[in-house]
């Protein structure tokens, strides 16, 4: 507990723990089980309290966000490399925008933006996380990626299960054109202040993209990261579609 409310720069080396290491597996399965609880839980809610409970999953990811970054000031570690452009941090606003703005059209748009890239994105982010290398399993920030994460694989699947959502592959161009406005601008970025958010200036260790780049090179595993992501978007949408046939 020494190092629980320390950032990554404040910890020594080496007490981080290892991917796919007992306290990785471990960290992940209790994610994921609390998501199948909160599932339960959702499904024997009426259907105002299952309403309540999707609006008030973005409110807390703002306050959550918010509370990490305080933190990060008071330690006077906050930084360019935590702003909430991250992937995963797009979650905030898909999710906000989804139960807040005041057309139907925004429900259908970027609730399948959430299951279709944002839910799968928050497990591939579990699977291969690149925040444990620098913190031990009792660390906030540890501990906040772990439910930060969960909640981006919860929301998408409530929203599955209240019907809310449709997702269809004829809507695909919803990911395609969310991808095209949100991508060039965060590769600007990236290069004019080198930071890596989407991982589009270099790739993460030990995930696929460190695998494509090993052969193909820096920036030529891009090419090789736009045809993984439409893969798996394709593989989402296949899985989706094979779940509303059963149902």
């Amino acid at each position: 507990m020494e190092y629980f409310w320390k950032q990554q720069d404040d910890i020594p080396a080496g007490m981080g723990y290892p991917l796919f290491g007992k306290e990785h597996i471990a960290c992940t399965a209790v994610t994921l089980l609390t998501v199948v609880i909160f599932i339960c839980i959702f499904k024997s809610c009426n259907r105002k309290t299952q309403g309540r409970i999707l609006k008030l999953i973005p409110v807390f990811l703002v306050l959550l966000e918010t509370f990490k970054d305080l933190f990060l000031v008071s330690v006077g570690r906050f930084g360019r490399w935590y702003l909430p452009l991250h992937v995963c941090s797009m979650g905030i606003y898909v999710f906000s925008f989804c139960e807040f703005l005041p057309w139907n059209k925004a429900k259908k748009v970027f609730g399948e933006i959430a299951l279709v890239l944002i839910m799968p994105g928050a497990l591939a982010a579990l699977i291969f996380p690149d925040w444990t290398v620098y913190y031990p399993v009792f660390n906030f920030i540890n501990l906040y990626a772990y439910v930060w994460h969960g909640l981006l694989v919860l929301y998408p699947l409530l929203l599955l299960i209240k019907r809310e959502v449709q997702p269809s592959l004829k809507h695909i161009h919803y990911i395609l054109i969310f991808l095209a406005v949100v991508v060039p601008p965060i590769y600007l970025f990236d290069k004019a202040y080198n930071v890596n958010y989407f991982f589009v200036n270099w790739p993460e260790r030990d995930t696929p993209l460190a695998w494509l780049a090993s052969f193909m090179g820096n920036p030529g595993y891009l090419f090789g990261y736009g045809i993984l992501a439409l893969l798996v978007i394709l593989v989402v949408y296949t899985i989706l579609s094979s779940i509303s046939i059963s149902s």
